[in-house]
């Protein structure tokens, strides 16, 4: 596997579907560590004011994000929200919940959900929840659609690591 300079792992130019969409979600996964990559906890927390969003937060967000499109709505499974019932979405911070807990947690999550998907087709399906299945225009919802939705959902968030990142320390790019 050719990596770029600073160690993602660079999708193949020429691969099948699947092959494609699993790369490109394993490169801005680790475009989301790589952001966090060298700072200090307290660094981590800092918001991208006038936003209270933080790495940290990103992190624990994007842990929820793997349990909910690959846990509950791929595989069915009644998991609870990754840090509690009073942080759904994860951007809450805890004092004692630090980047290391919370990249683990994250990891873990992500180990999990390819574990779920290892064996299915990208036609196989999930299913989303009522209140979810309106926005998409019905409750099944294919492996195929997940992985772009988590391509998209990483992207997007790493544009916002790139601007907190940015304004901790002048670390640009990538």
């Amino acid at each position: 596997m050719q990596t770029t300079p600073d160690g993602r792992p660079i999708p193949p130019p020429h691969a099948d579907e699947r092959t494609t969409l699993e790369a490109w979600l394993d490169f801005h996964r680790a475009t989301l560590a790589l952001k966090c990559a060298g700072l200090e906890d307290e660094q981590v927390r800092l918001p991208a004011s006038p936003s209270s969003m933080t790495l940290l937060g990103l992190v624990q967000h994007m842990a929820e994000v793997e349990r909910n499109w690959f846990q509950r709505i791929f595989a069915g499974q009644d998991v609870p929200p990754v840090f509690g019932a009073d942080n759904v979405d994860g951007f809450a911070l805890q004092p004692d919940r630090g980047l290391d807990e919370a990249t683990d947690v994250w990891r873990a999550e992500i180990a999990r959900g390819r574990g779920l998907i290892a064996d299915a087709t990208m036609d196989d399906s999930g299913r989303l929840p009522d209140q979810e299945a309106g926005h998409v225009g019905g409750s099944s919802i294919s492996l195929r659609w997940i992985l772009v939705h988590m391509i998209e959902e990483y992207a997007r968030h790493n544009g916002h690591a790139d601007l907190i990142r940015e304004r901790i320390d002048g670390t640009t790019g990538a």
